[in-house]
C-alpha cells in the first residue's frame, strides 16, 4: 500500500498558491542569469512560439548539437525561473533546457506542456531562419522534474521520443497510477532528499516496482525536500543531474561512472545509491552467462515450447483496462521470444510498455525489448499494456528462440 504525505498531495494537487509552494520548497528563486560552470555559459529566453515556457540555453550555440530536456517545476509552479540556477547549470554544459512556466510567471502547470516543449525543440531544428536549424539533438530527449514536476515527468515518460526520465523527490501519489511505472522502458533515475524527503516513502515504494530489467539508478542525499536547485550552480543537485544528463544524452562514460557499479563514484560519496541493470554502454547485463555448450544436432523446438505466456487484466474500468503478460523460459535459456495475443471482439491497445508490438487489435504480437529478451531457463518477465474496451477473454501465447 503507498504512503501518502498530506502535504505533498497537496503539492501535487498543485492547489497551493504558488508563493506559499515556493516558500516551502526553499525560497524565493533566484533569478537566471549569464552563468553555470560548464564550457558554455548560459542564460534565458522565451519565445512567442512556446507560450509560458523559459528557455535555457548556452548563450553562444555551441558547434555541436544541444540534447533536449524539459523540466517539470516543483509544486507544478509557473515560473520557469523556479529551479533556475539548476538549469542553467546543466544548460552550460551544452544542453537545451526548457522548463514549463514563463519566467516569474504564476499559476500552475500540466504535463502537456513538457510535450509541447518536445514538439517546439523539433520543429526549431527544422526549421529554416531559427537559430537552432540542425543544432539540436531531437534523438536524445530526457523529460524531468522536481516534486510535482516530476510527476508531469512520470505523465510522459512513455512518448516514444523520451531517451530517459528524471525523478526529483517525487514518487507516484495513488497506487491507481502504477501503471505508469508498468509502461517504462526507458532508463530513469532517482534523486531524492532521503529519509527526511516528504516525496521518500513514494520514491523509494516507486523503486521497487519498476519493471523487470530496466536500467535505473536511485540516488538519496540526505538534505530533505528542498534539494539544492536554489544554490550555485544547482549546489549538489545540480553536479549529479549533469553527470546523469552527459552520461545518458551524450554517451559520456566517463560521467556515466558516477552512476554504474559497486565502486560508482556517487558510492564513494554522501550518495546513498542503488542500481539496477545499470552498465556503462546503455545495454543491461546478461541475466546468465551465454551458453557455452556445443548447439543442438537437432532443430530447437519450436511453437510454444520455449515459453509459456500468462495473460491477466491489472484493472478494469468501463471502456478500459490495463493487462499484464508474464513470460517464462522453458528448460532452456532463452535469447529472444514473441508472444501472440488474441483480444476479444472490440478490444483494442492504446500503449504498451516492456515489448515491441505489431498491430493494435485483434491477433497482435509482441517481442521482447533489448534488455529483457535474454531469459535463464525457468526464469520470467513480463511486458503490459493499456486498452480501450474489456480485456476479458484474450488468450497469449509464447514462442521463444
Amino acid at each position: 500500500m503507498r504512503r501518502r504525505a498530506k502535504i505533498y498531495a497537496g503539492l501535487a494537487a498543485a492547489i497551493v498558491p504558488v508563493t506559499s509552494v515556493i516558500m516551502a520548497l526553499g525560497g524565493t528563486p533566484a533569478s537566471a542569469a549569464i552563468g553555470g560552470s560548464g564550457p558554455y555559459p548560459a542564460d534565458y529566453e522565451t519565445s512567442a512560439t512556446l507560450a509560458n515556457h523559459t528557455i535555457f540555453r548556452p548563450q553562444t550555440l555551441p558547434s555541436e548539437r544541444l540534447p533536449i530536456v524539459v523540466w517539470g517545476n516543483g509544486g507544478c509552479s509557473a515560473n520557469g525561473l523556479s529551479q533556475g540556477n539548476f538549469l542553467r547549470e546543466i544548460a552550460s554544459h551544452g544542453f537545451l533546457a526548457i522548463a514549463n512556466g514563463a519566467p516569474n510567471g504564476s499559476g500552475s502547470t500540466t504535463s502537456q506542456m513538457l510535450t509541447q516543449s518536445i514538439d517546439w525543440a523539433v520543429a526549431e531544428n527544422s526549421r529554416q531562419g531559427s537559430k537552432y536549424y540542425n543544432k539540436i539533438d531531437t534523438s536524445k530527449v530526457a523529460v524531468a522534474g522536481f516534486s510535482c514536476g516530476g510527476l508531469e515527468a512520470y505523465a510522459v515518460s512513455n512518448d516514444p521520443r523520451v531517451t530517459t526520465t528524471g525523478i526529483f523527490s517525487s514518487g507516484l501519489l495513488n497506487d491507481a497510477d502504477d501503471y505508469q511505472l508498468r509502461r517504462l522502458t526507458k532508463p530513469i533515475a532517482y534523486f531524492v532528499g532521503g529519509p527526511s524527503d516528504i516525496a521518500y516513502p513514494n520514491a523509494m515504494d516507486d523503486w521497487g516496482k519498476l519493471p523487470a530489467g530496466l536500467p535505473a539508478f536511485m540516488g538519496n542525499l540526505n538534505v530533505g525536500h528542498g534539494g539544492t536547485y536554489d544554490q550555485a550552480n544547482g549546489g549538489e543537485f545540480g553536479r549529479v543531474a549533469t553527470l546523469y544528463l552527459k552520461w545518458r544524452l551524450k554517451g559520456d562514460t566517463t560521467a556515466g561512472r558516477n552512476f554504474v557499479g559497486a565502486d560508482c563514484g556517487l558510492c564513494r560519496s554522501q550518495w546513498s545509491v542503488q542500481q539496477k541493470n545499470l552498465t556503462l554502454d546503455d545495454g543491461t547485463p546478461p541475466t546468465t552467462p551465454p551458453p557455452t555448450t556445443p548447439p543442438p544436432t537437432t532443430p530447437p523446438p519450436t511453437g510454444t515450447t520455449g515459453c509459456t505466456a500468462v495473460y491477466s487484466v491489472q484493472d478494469q474500468w468501463n471502456g478500459g483496462f490495463v493487462a499484464n503478460v508474464s513470460v517464462t523460459a522453458g528448460t532452456t535459456a532463452l535469447t529472444g521470444w514473441r508472444v501472440t495475443l488474441i483480444l476479444p471482439s472490440g478490444a483494442s491497445v492504446s500503449s504498451l510498455w516492456n515489448g515491441v508490438s505489431s498491430g493494435t487489435s485483434g491477433t497482435i504480437t509482441v517481442a521482447n525489448q533489448s534488455y529483457n529478451g535474454r531469459l535463464a531457463a525457468g526464469q520470467a518477465t513480463s511486458f503490459g499494456f493499456q486498452g480501450t474496451g474489456s480485456g476479458s477473454g484474450a488468450t497469449a501465447s509464447c514462442t521463444g528462440s
